[in-house]
């Protein structure tokens, strides 16, 4: 179907796929009955959810109406969770190993370099996981060896002065084996004491995201930004879901990609389009990427694969893509092209149409400073409410009667748009 014929929304299918998240999808749908009943009071919008009842995935089903027309929509999250928390299921040393392979990966490939060219804010971020845990590690060995040194007084002043007590010669308690059980003692003490500290930081890291965000970045790095297996098989089952989703009596079939999530979606609907699993005569196909963070990967030595998709996806007529960040999102690469910016733009690109969610104007004063320096909570902002709500509504795009393409039509992309190819590796999968 040609995307840019106009067609009223009645029945609509969403995938959503979250980034690196190890926690149940039910959040995603709290999230959307919270954040729509808040847009709803704004923009005027009438939103009701209810539970997908009888289906084999998870999801929930939305009636709505939207500029004064009803649609209905099933709104599906494409779980990969499972593996994202058999991912974290690494130990102490794991994890600090994990830090210096990760660090290195990105360091010696030239790739944090040329991440910095574009934003600084989702390179920082990167950044902070290895500062964070540096510091908590730094702080139990300050903290063991304090100990250490507290027990060995101890132990001298004690030995010395029972030995005083019992008038025994005082060179006795400086015999080898004594001297040695002292030092054994305090080496114990030490790790033990670095080992509680450690576990404690990570126990309360729900507030500082610092072992959960070491995990993310080490999941592509680990690989090289190739997928790993257990990820292709998941997403050649999300690709089955929405071709089959295709051959329903439907208006359209959304795929949005949250985060790391993005290009997921991006290899997924590359692969559905070169099976002929795209749409002939059925309902549209759009793609909605949301705070992306495509270079973390695409400017990988191994990430082949993502390249390649990238660069077919760009150029097909079988979908619309529309790409939104935000500068405000110190999370995502705002603004970048994530088909330009890895180096694999071809010859007459038409995806995707990079767009901001302006933060700042969208969001009012009141509460842009209130979220303004809740840097992992702004990265979900794509999802929620805004105030001050301007082109792009997560809610209108979702359940309102409009199709992505016919939303945008015409929209010219972000005059901030960041399209300098700044990848070192372009190689692409054949």
């Amino acid at each position: 179907m040609d995307q840019s014929e106009q067609r009223q929304v009645r029945r609509r299918r969403v995938f959503y796929i979250p980034g690196y998240d190890p926690i149940h999808p039910r959040r995603y749908r709290e999230l959307y009955r919270t954040e729509s009943a808040a847009q709803a009071q704004v923009s005027g919008h009438d939103i009701a959810i209810r539970p997908r009842r009888g289906a084999d995935s998870y999801g929930w089903h939305v009636e709505a109406t939207i500029e004064d027309a009803p649609v209905s929509a099933e709104i599906e999250v494409l779980v990969w969770s499972d593996i994202v928390r058999g991912s974290m299921s690494t130990s102490i040393p794991a994890t600090y190993w994990q830090l210096i392979r990760t660090a290195w990966t990105y360091i010696a490939s030239g790739a944090l370099r040329r991440l910095m060219w574009l934003r600084k804010g989702p390179v920082i971020a990167a950044l902070y996981p290895v500062a964070m845990l540096l510091l908590q590690l730094l702080v139990a060995v300050l903290a063991g060896y304090a100990a250490a040194r507290l027990l060995g007084w101890g132990i001298v002043g004690l030995g010395q002065g029972g030995l005083d007590l019992l008038a025994i010669d005082r060179r006795f308690y400086e015999v080898p084996l004594l001297t040695g059980l002292r030092s054994a003692a305090m080496w114990m003490l030490a790790l033990v004491l670095i080992w509680r500290i450690l576990s404690w930081f990570r126990a309360k890291d729900g507030k500082v995201f610092a072992w959960y965000l070491m995990h993310d970045y080490a999941y592509s790095a680990r690989w090289g930004g190739a997928y790993p297996p257990a990820l292709e098989e998941r997403m050649t089952q999300f690709r089955d879901r929405i071709a089959a989703a295709l051959r329903e009596d439907l208006d359209e079939v959304l795929v949005v990609g949250h985060s790391s999530g993005a290009h997921l979606g991006v290899s997924i609907l590359a692969d559905l389009i070169r099976a002929g699993q795209g749409p002939a005569k059925g309902p549209a196909l759009s793609f909605l990427s949301l705070g992306q963070v495509v270079p973390m990967v695409s400017f990988l030595p191994r990430a082949d694969r993502l390249r390649a998709d990238l660069h077919y996806l760009s150029i097909r007529d079988e979908l619309t893509w529309v790409d939104v960040t935000a500068p405000g999102d110190g999370c995502a690469f705002a603004l970048c092209d994530p088909v330009a910016v890895s180096g694999v733009a071809p010859e007459g690109q038409k995806h995707p149409l990079v767009i901001s969610a302006a933060f700042t104007q969208t969001l009012s004063p009141e509460r842009w400073k209130d979220l303004r320096w809740r840097f992992f909570r702004l990265h979900f902002q794509y999802l929620c409410a805004f105030d001050r709500p301007g082109t792009y509504d997560y809610f209108r795009i979702t359940a309102g009667p409009r199709t992505l393409a016919d939303r945008f039509a015409g929209r010219a992309p972000s005059k901030s748009r960041i399209d300098v190819a700044a990848s070192k590796y372009t190689s692409m999968a054949a």
